[in-house]
């Protein structure tokens, strides 16, 4: 079942978002070689403590951490770790803040330092089919619509989209309906209604899009061991339409 927000309910998300949004301009000023993503963890966990919020991710189906985050060629759910990032490394911090029961989710992929040429292209193109995405998040269109709209970008620029790993609705739940996959063709699934709020959480690979888990259980990683990166944001559909609660 697709909860609908209300006016207010959106405005509760958006408060959260804005915690998200300001939390990551920090992380940004934090990403350079040898800082740990323990230390970039710990940093998240207490600026949202400070700003009244909380780690939803911690705790969920016994996960430790405030942050997943993932380097390289791991897709999602990276574990934070005490390996310092080097020079030439991507990685992508995804968090969901709890502001007073309501949640915002997002993710960014950073550099760290001076990357490779086909690592700039990644980033660039992975934030991009986002926003293709979220124009297409419109009162009427159909979930296919921003589907089709993040494949043919990816795709067109060379890189593949993980299918194993899709967006979601949110909002006093971390996964609720509807799904969205960042795959598909356009025109099918279900109609876009004003009041849903989800997360459009493109994941591009460089090789193949297939994955594979860690023994860990979480730590996804791209098959051939080619780079991953993924945007998101949570989004509000409105007779205005889309806005973005995690800018």
């Amino acid at each position: 079942m697709i909860i609908i927000k209300t006016k207010d309910e959106i405005e509760h998300m958006r408060k959260a978002g804005e915690i998200l949004a300001a939390c990551h301009r920090e992380i940004a000023k934090m990403i350079k070689p040898g800082v740990t993503t323990n230390e970039i963890d710990q940093f998240a966990e207490k600026f949202m403590e400070q700003h009244g919020a909380k780690p939803e991710q911690k705790g969920y189906k016994g996960y430790a951490y405030a942050t997943c985050a993932s380097v390289n060629d791991v897709i999602c759910h990276g574990f934070p770790s005490a390996v310092p990032l080097k020079e030439g490394d991507i990685v992508t911090i995804d968090m969901v803040v709890n502001l007073n029961g309501w949640l915002a989710d997002s993710a960014w992929s950073y550099a760290v330092g001076k990357v490779s040429a086909q690592a700039k292209k990644l980033l660039k193109v992975t934030e991009e089919a986002m926003y293709k995405g979220i124009e297409q998040a419109v009162v009427g269109n159909r979930m296919g619509d921003v589907s089709n709209a993040i494949q043919k970008h990816a795709e067109a620029e060379g890189f593949s989209v993980v299918r194993e790993f899709i967006g979601h609705g949110i909002g006093q739940d971390m996964h609720e309906e509807p799904q969205v996959p960042h795959y598909g063709p356009a025109g099918r699934g279900i109609r876009l209604k004003a009041g849903m709020v989800m997360t459009i959480e493109p994941m591009l690979n460089t090789g193949v899009w297939q994955s594979k888990i860690d023994s860990d259980g979480w730590t996804a990683r791209t098959m051939d061991g080619g780079l991953s990166a993924q945007y998101e944001h949570t989004i509000a559909i409105t007779d205005e339409g889309p806005i973005i609660l995690t800018k």
